[in-house]
């Protein structure tokens, strides 16, 4: 079956997931391929199989190259104990996902298949490239451009929204999650790929240290009662990845040109994954 197909059998089954952006009304009808409002405001599926929420353009500064990058560093394993700690957050039966800022999709994919449990899961990005990208994905899950501060879901929708790395709508999430369920938030540590800072900016430079205390300080004012924990491990680069290493991060705007940069990045052999997992029940 052709992945507009699938997307029309995805949208028409869950219908009740979605909400017209332009006037915040339930969509009521799939006609052909567009999904429509009472007020018929209408979007169409593209040939991918997605939707494009957005009423606006969006700048976004993660392009395809970026995003590729991180594909193939990601399929490689970069982030697998992270998405190991989200299914441990998770119920043991099936649940309704959120995945916000998905990109390129690669953690929603692993946690789909290690789940196993017939999750209904909706990636979204501002980043149409990543969204195309998502759609290459072995994965039953949907994926739409949409805006992360106008969600295009309806009330109280979601079991589980995870934001891994992105920005955050804190409002919005409240609106969209379901009564008890959670919110998983995945936020770097200082030594988040310290490694990669002390080749690129050595000791100095705005990108030579990184806090996460503003976003920490912001999660903790909306969900004061929140569960913190922290992961920290060593990820070997595979032989060959090292450019991809750096390519996927925003740390290497700017810096990639240095003509000792592929030198150094040779020596890179092994990266440090520093986070703090942040997780509310509502």
């Amino acid at each position: 079956m052709k992945k507009i197909d699938l997307a029309k059998a995805f949208v028409t089954t869950h219908i009740g997931l979605f909400r017209c952006p332009v006037c915040g009304q339930p969509f009521s009808e799939v006609v052909g391929y567009s999904l429509r409002c009472p007020n018929r405001h209408g979007f169409d599926l593209s040939k991918k199989g997605t939707l494009y929420f957005l009423t606006k353009n969006a700048n976004n500064e993660y392009d395809r190259q970026m995003l590729a990058s991180r594909q193939r560093m990601l399929g490689a394993g970069l982030f697998d104990p992270i998405v190991k700690a989200i299914a441990a957050e998770m119920s043991s039966s099936p649940e309704t996902i959120m995945d916000v800022g998905c990109g390129e999709a690669t953690p929603l994919t692993k946690l789909l298949k290690m789940r196993a449990k017939k999750d209904v899961a909706v990636g979204f990005d501002i980043s149409k490239d990543g969204i195309n990208l998502a759609t290459q994905q072995d994965v039953e899950a949907f994926f739409c451009v949409a805006d992360l501060a106008h969600l295009p879901f309806n009330d109280h929708q979601f079991s589980t929204i995870i934001d891994l790395f992105s920005p955050s709508a804190y409002q919005e999430f409240n609106r969209v999650v379901a009564p008890g369920d959670k919110l998983i938030k995945i936020i770097p540590n200082s030594g988040y790929l310290h490694e990669l800072r002390q080749l690129l900016y050595g000791g100095t430079g705005e990108n030579s240290q990184y806090s996460n205390e503003k976003v920490f300080d912001l999660f903790k004012t909306h969900y004061p009662d929140a569960r913190i924990e922290t992961l920290t491990y060593e990820f070997h680069i595979p032989e060959g990845m090292q450019r991809d290493m750096m390519i996927m991060t925003p740390l290497h705007w700017g810096r990639d040109q240095r003509e000792d940069v592929d030198q150094q990045l040779s020596e890179l052999t092994d990266i440090t994954v520093d986070v703090s997992i942040l997780t509310n029940h509502f």
